[in-house]
């Protein structure tokens, strides 16, 4: 099944029902099954699927915080004045993150009223909830800065690196956060005792990492082929090779995701072409072997059953494996 949609692709999300969802440059929320929500005025900057797994949290430059089902949309946050483009949520406690310039709010889906608001020195380039949804990782120059997302008054615990850290995801087990660079490197701290994890090697900017087999591996773009680091074990990653899996001279890696709970995987590529792979058996399969524009936005559904991708100019598509 394949979209041609009038802008730039930023997001491509399966719900709990195992259906996918698109959020656009444009500002629309479009669903698999044909539907159209008018979100934001002007880009969709971010996108996390809601707690209850129903329909898209989307970020915008109009700086409000939207909610949208195939019903309408809703929003949830407005800040004047700024853009919001970081947002996650956490299934476990119901609660939203999302960055705005140096701050970082809180809200809870379960309760309206509630809202929280953390601020960083520099701005804040993406969040990520740990496991349990009780504590937020906040990416920012210097490292991340971690906080309990319900305590008003607090100091953050912060895990320092130097550089520009723009994207995040913690360990299914929540012992270790992981961190893309605006340098062509990906960087790690296990929380526990701030050891630091170099990962470096990479030929391009990391912009996609997800973790799978249970927290076994972490795959990452950033290469001619999809990286994946061996996460088994109480030091993780450190002194372990990462293996690269599809290989092809001619292109880069730009978008990951894959199975929390399985060795199934898919990788977006800059010349348009999408692929998924059974690591256990080293089989690439193609699911959109025609090349085109980049590819912006990638989802593996969690059954491994389906893949869902957009590009740079508006061309979507889902694909079963």
């Amino acid at each position: 099944m394949t979209f041609q949609f009038d802008a730039y692709v930023t997001a491509a999300l399966f719900q709990k029902d195992g259906t996918a969802v698109f959020a656009l440059g444009d500002g629309t929320v479009r669903f698999e099954s044909g539907q159209s929500v008018e979100a934001h005025n002007g880009a969709i900057l971010c996108a996390c699927l809601h707690p209850s797994g129903e329909g898209l949290l989307t970020g915008g430059d109009d700086g409000r915080l939207v909610w949208s089902r195939p019903s309408g949309a809703q929003e949830i946050a407005k800040v004047a004045g700024r853009w919001i483009d970081a947002i996650d949520a956490s299934p476990e406690s119901r609660l939203i993150a999302f960055a705005a310039g140096k701050e970082l709010h809180v809200r809870d889906s379960a309760d309206p009223a509630f809202s929280r608001v953390f601020v960083h020195e520099k701005s804040v380039a993406a969040v990520a909830f740990e496991p349990k949804g009780r504590r937020i990782a906040a990416a920012t120059y210097g490292g991340a800065w971690l906080w309990y997302a319900k305590i008003a008054e607090q100091k953050p615990y912060v895990l320092k690196w130097a550089g520009s850290h723009v994207g995040l995801a913690f360990s299914p087990d929540g012992k270790f956060l992981m961190s893309a660079m605006q340098e062509n490197a990906l960087h790690g701290w296990r929380v526990a005792d701030d050891k630091n994890l170099r990962m470096g090697g990479y030929p391009v900017k990391v912009k996609s990492l997800a973790f799978v087999a249970k927290g076994q591996l972490l795959i990452t773009s950033g290469a001619n082929g999809l990286v994946a680091w061996p996460f088994a074990g109480a030091t993780g990653p450190m002194g372990k090779q990462a293996a690269e899996v599809g290989f092809d001279e001619s292109a880069m890696v730009l978008r990951v995701d894959g199975m929390p709970g399985g060795q199934w995987v898919c990788a977006g590529l800059d010349d348009g072409r999408v692929w998924a792979c059974d690591l256990a058996g080293q089989k690439i399969v193609p699911l959109k072997a025609e090349k085109g524009a980049e590819i912006t936005a990638l989802a593996m559904s969690k059954d491994g059953l389906r893949v869902a991708w957009g590009d740079e100019d508006g061309a979507a598509g889902v694909a079963s494996v």
